[in-house]
């Protein structure tokens, strides 16, 4: 049986891919370089400039990877209903103990679908849930980014020719593990710089040196969030492998079946014999 690749990144879907992490490292860090008497405290009306440019960088990553790999629509097609599927789990579990089973759906649909699409997929399954559970605000485009590098990540792992069956569900399970970790610390330094009320052990201070800010955000990170971030860790790797393998080839499944890594060639015609009829030109379909 052959075994669905990850789509592959071409340079353009590279290039449209580092745009948009660049964008985000600096949409999360600056507040650290910044001076102390600079208006940090705005760090949140930075949220609709940034949503404003990650819109269409998304739209740049999409187009990007249809025309490194030769996809259609039906990609396309697939990207939107896992990610209507994604949105719909995460209210499942929010608001207890970090329990969110989405982030076990977007670590198998990132090995599917490839860092490209998996980039997108999760910015978009995260925008979408913002809008079915209201959770609308200056933090969500920094959701968008953090769950499209948390999804990207596992399209970034080594492919399933190197890796099936149980070897491959125990290493998308130490992924998920470690990257729900680093989900909520990302998250967590969105929100940090904003807290400023705080004891002076955790608080951020700007203009503080920075080796001094990131001693107090780990004091922070362990205070406050360390056990939810554990509660989603869990799940993910409960799931990953219970129903893992029984989800991975359905989405490979789907994945042939919408031809991702066909490619379209087109026959030229001969010139016919005398008395013959004109030949017809016929369009193949290859996989790679």
């Amino acid at each position: 049986m052959r075994t669905t690749r990850p789509v592959r990144l071409g340079p353009r879907s590279v290039a449209a891919l580092v745009l948009v992490s660049l964008v985000g490292v600096l949409a999360f860090c600056w507040p650290l370089f910044a001076d102390a008497g600079s208006a940090v405290t705005s760090h949140a009306g930075d949220a609709p400039w940034l949503f404003a440019a990650l819109l269409p960088l998304l739209v740049a990553v999409v187009v990007a990877t249809i025309a490194d790999c030769g996809m259609d629509a039906k990609a396309v097609a697939m990207l939107g209903v896992l990610a209507a599927v994604g949105a719909a789990l995460r209210p499942l579990g929010a608001g207890t103990a970090g329990l969110e089973p989405m982030f076990f759906l977007m670590v198998l649909s990132g090995r599917v679908l490839g860092p490209g699409f998996g980039f997108v997929l999760g910015a978009v399954t995260m925008f979408a849930s913002a809008l079915l559970t209201g959770g609308v605000g200056p933090w969500m485009p920094f959701q968008m980014l953090s769950m499209g590098w948390f999804t990207m990540g596992a399209g970034l792992l080594p492919g399933p020719d190197r890796l099936r069956g149980r070897g491959e569900l125990l290493m998308l399970s130490a992924y998920g593990f470690l990257a729900a970790f680093a989900y909520g610390t990302v998250m967590n330094l969105q929100g940090w710089v904003l807290l400023q009320g705080l004891s002076s052990g955790i608080s951020f201070q700007p203009g503080a040196p920075l080796h001094e800010n990131l001693v107090r955000f780990l004091a922070y990170v362990l205070a406050t969030s360390l056990g939810w971030d554990l509660g989603r860790a869990a799940l993910t790797v409960v799931l990953t492998l219970t129903v893992g393998g029984t989800l991975l080839r359905a989405l490979r499944r789907a994945t042939r079946r919408a031809n991702f890594e066909a490619q379209v060639t087109f026959g030229a015609p001969e010139e016919p014999s005398p008395g013959e009829a004109p030949h017809r030109t016929y369009v193949t379909y290859e996989p790679e």
